[in-house]
């Protein structure tokens, strides 16, 4: 690490205030393992925020030799953002700039390492071909979603996504094949998982077609404690949780005119659905229900509040429907809605009490809905 005149107990203190990682913002490179080969040595550097010479970068003539060895001026840094901020961009690096990395970068290391098992939670990601593009999610923006209410139980996370799937999700040949795989995975990395070692909780982020999104939440049902997050867009893309946001959503049930043996619920809850697009596929001797609010928008869920109160609507909403219309019918579910909302549909579902489900995906290859698949008691 060079700089000798820095004693040893200060630099120990650094390599663990940093964790072994560099401090420069978005990098969080390892400072103690080679990325190619993966041998361990030390590649690190510690730099100077104010230079340990009034000449150097960020000099000064009082404070550089007072603070030549303050652990509050130093910083952990792998050999590229060492040279970019001595040499390369000095102007580009203030004070300020600097001591602000420091802080963000050893705050966030005492948050991850003050973990408990209660908070613990192992990050599951799925993540279908949704038309002509791969799902797009990555485990960091998973990590980061999760903290500050939750830590990742593991380095790695439970992939049920199924990879290089050929048929697109117009096909019934993507939904026989996506289906199929989404629960052989599941039984393999869930179910069997959790039967060889204890599992306390999950975190669950979904990218892919609604009426898959649903079919997960069933197999995770209310028998696994889990959280699902939503993919939000404004003002930023995260999946963190935006908690200082003040809106208040009023979902809305609007029941059927006439009562009929077909019944058919639409989510309008990320867009709009006319009823011609639901009598089109089913005919129009149907009971139509509807939830929605008053401005459907794919942003919607942005608090984990607004997802609480939905998931105690739609448990409602289902009970209405099954009194209303009886034991002997089946659910056609028209969704257009967030993927946090199509999961939490399938968990809310419960396959002992509750009708069966008929669900069906908008797809503008068939020119509007089409049937995916059931899911019912058996």
């Amino acid at each position: 690490m060079g700089v000798r005149y820095i004693p040893e107990k200060t630099k120990i203190i650094l390599w663990g205030l940093a964790a072994g990682r560099c401090q420069y913002d978005g990098c969080n490179e390892k400072l103690f393992e080679d990325p190619l080969t993966k041998a361990i040595f030390n590649q690190s550097y510690i730099a100077h925020i104010i230079a340990d010479t009034p000449g150097g970068p960020r000099g000064d003539k009082v404070l550089s030799e007072k603070l030549k060895k303050d652990l509050t001026n130093l910083m952990l840094l792998c050999d590229r953002h060492h040279r970019l901020i001595d040499k390369e961009d000095v102007a580009g690096h203030p004070v300020d700039r600097l001591r602000q990395m420091k802080r963000n970068h050893e705050d966030r290391i005492r948050l991850l390492t003050a973990i408990n098992d209660e908070k613990q939670s192992n990050i599951v990601l799925f993540g279908a071909n949704i038309g002509k593009h791969d799902s797009s999610l990555t485990l960091q923006c998973a990590q980061e979603g999760i903290v500050p209410f939750r830590y990742p139980a593991d380095a790695e996370c439970i992939e049920l996504s199924l990879k290089n799937s050929s048929p697109q999700d117009h096909t019934p040949e993507y939904w026989q094949t996506e289906r199929t795989n989404l629960e052989a995975l599941f039984e393999r990395k869930i179910t069997q998982l959790r039967a060889e070692r204890p599992i306390k909780h999950y975190s669950i982020f979904g990218l892919a077609p609604q009426p898959l999104l649903i079919l997960l939440g069933t197999l995770f049902g209310d028998i696994y404690p889990a959280d699902v997050y939503q993919r939000k867009k404004e003002p930023e893309i995260t999946w963190a949780w935006l908690e200082d946001d003040s809106s208040e959503i009023a979902y809305q049930i609007n029941r059927p005119a006439k009562k009929t043996g077909c019944v058919a619920l639409k989510f309008s809850l990320s867009a709009p659905i006319a009823d011609n697009r639901v009598t089109k596929v089913i005919g129009t001797d149907c009971s139509i229900w509807e939830l929605t609010v008053n401005h459907p928008n794919n942003d919607l869920i942005r608090k984990r509040e607004h997802l609480s109160e939905y998931r105690r609507v739609i448990r409602s909403l289902l009970d209405q429907i099954k009194f209303y219309h009886g034991e002997d019918v089946k659910i056609h579910v028209f969704p257009a809605m967030p993927v946090s909302t199509s999961i939490e549909l399938g968990r809310v579902w419960n396959p002992k009490s509750q009708l069966p489900l008929v669900l069906y995906d908008q797809n503008p290859k068939a020119r509007g809905f089409g049937k995916a698949f059931e899911i019912s008691h058996a």
